[in-house]
């Protein structure tokens, strides 16, 4: 079987770090994907999907390294687990959890730098900081 999951979205916290006993390191970090359109009666209608993604390995390192809240990122990953819940108002929501296979780097740097456009990071064959592209 075979599922990939993608995803474009602004990052709503900075990555949060951390290593497992072993020592590898792990990147978690929320992802809010915003949907808008206009209904049948003309009102705007506006939807967000939370995704929680989780990176291992050199792709925590770099995600952890190069994002921060706000940036606009494309996560290429396999859905882990999907649960429902009721938030504190009483609504039925949903909970996608996601490891990322690659994270693109969207928008501009802090700063209005844009020569981070569209730099890719796949956890995938980088090897070394100098193969990163950016």
């Amino acid at each position: 079987m075979y599922q990939q999951f993608i995803a474009v979205g602004n990052l709503t916290r900075d990555p949060e770090m951390r290593y497992t006993p072993a020592g590898v390191p792990v990147a978690s970090f929320d992802v809010a994907i915003n949907k808008s359109w206009v209904s049948a009666e003309g009102q705007k209608q506006e939807k967000v999907l939370f995704v929680r993604v989780t990176a291992w390995r050199k792709l925590a390192e770099t995600v952890a390294q190069y994002l921060t809240k706000g940036r606009q990122v494309m996560v290429v990953g396999e859905i882990e687990e999907a649960r429902g819940y009721l938030n504190n108002a009483g609504e039925v929501r949903a909970s996608l959890e996601v490891t990322a296979q690659t994270v693109r780097f969207l928008g501009q740097r802090e700063g209005g730098d844009s020569a981070g456009n569209n730099a890719s990071v796949d956890n995938v064959g980088v090897q070394d900081s100098e193969e990163i592209p950016f």
